[in-house]
């Protein structure tokens, strides 16, 4: 069997060119693990890969879901694993790309995971009732009391099973073989490149991006999660400038390539590699060397 791909490092190092370069070599394609780009509407601010930087590569699980729908981790692995293997059945090596290392995990680790939906009967209670309903069967829980729909997950998961959400048993088991690459540079690197993407994403378009979802007042998950679109709202309402909000999306990015960083370092097996941003095919040449080496 072939082997799973996975490309993952924080924003702005060039995953997604090393994922179209690698594809054109390995005769692969690409599946999204970034959660924001799940959903239409949502391209400048998340990064979302374009017509033109596909060159032609099939993508799988990109622009699959409205602005105004759920979509969990639960649905993402399903959703994945369904590309994954139709992908090998066909051999083709299927290439995960993005940042977010809880839905990699779950596409190709043995994680079980239960339907959780958003009960209707719990509308009138408010977080802190619903977290004294949550300790009463679970008192070692880690989950914070106003993150109301995890501790909302977490009561229905024992509703469902009887067993405490913190006693969980989430295995290291893999389903698939798989090589993680990460891509990396030092920090003040890093953070050079996520200030010049931001400013980029404003020639791009982000303003007017941004303001037609402000106007939609749709203020889902899919809305508020993504870096680049909340951050910009006090400027429409006139509550504070476009410089600060600027400065708060760089600011946000930056923390948000940290904590990437040591979620992925922590929590899977990755060989790292340092781009050449001066010479980027040397960096995709060196992935690729090592590939053919462990494949």
């Amino acid at each position: 069997m072939k082997p799973v791909i996975i490309i993952v490092g924080p924003t702005g190092v060039g995953k997604t060119k090393l994922s179209v370069e690698l594809a054109k070599k390995l005769g692969g394609e690409i599946i999204n693990a970034d959660s924001t780009q799940i959903y239409e509407e949502l391209n400048i601010a998340t990064a979302k890969v374009t017509e033109k930087e596909k060159e032609g590569i099939p993508h799988h699980l990109f622009d699959i879901k409205g602005i105004k729908e759920e979509y969990t981790v639960y649905d993402y692995q399903k959703d994945c694993r369904k590309e994954i293997d139709t992908l090998l059945h066909q051999n083709i090596v299927p290439i995960l790309v993005g940042g977010t290392g809880l839905y990699i995990k779950a596409a190709v680790y043995d994680y079980q995971f239960t339907e959780g939906k958003f009960n209707s009967q719990y509308e009138s209670l408010s977080d802190a009732e619903l977290y004294q309903m949550l300790l009463a069967v679970d008192p070692n829980t880690t989950i914070h009391q106003n993150n109301r729909k995890r501790v909302i997950r977490a009561y229905n998961y024992y509703l469902e099973t009887g067993k405490s959400f913190s006693t969980k048993e989430i295995t290291e088991k893999l389903i698939y073989p798989v090589i993680t690459i990460g891509l990396t540079t030092d920090r003040e690197m890093l953070y050079q490149k996520i200030n010049n993407r931001v400013d980029d994403m404003v020639k791009q378009g982000l303003l007017k991006e941004a303001k037609k979802i402000y106007d939609s007042n749709i203020r889902s998950k899919a809305v508020m999660t993504p870096i680049g679109y909340k951050e910009l709202f006090p400027y429409f309402e006139g509550n504070d400038t476009l410089e600060h909000c600027l400065d708060k999306i760089k600011q946000n990015s930056r923390k948000y390539a940290k904590r990437q960083y040591t979620w992925f370092r922590n929590q899977m097996k990755v060989t790292w590699f340092d781009v050449n941003f001066q010479n980027f095919q040397e960096t995709v040449e060196e992935v690729y060397q090592y590939l053919k080496t462990t494949m």
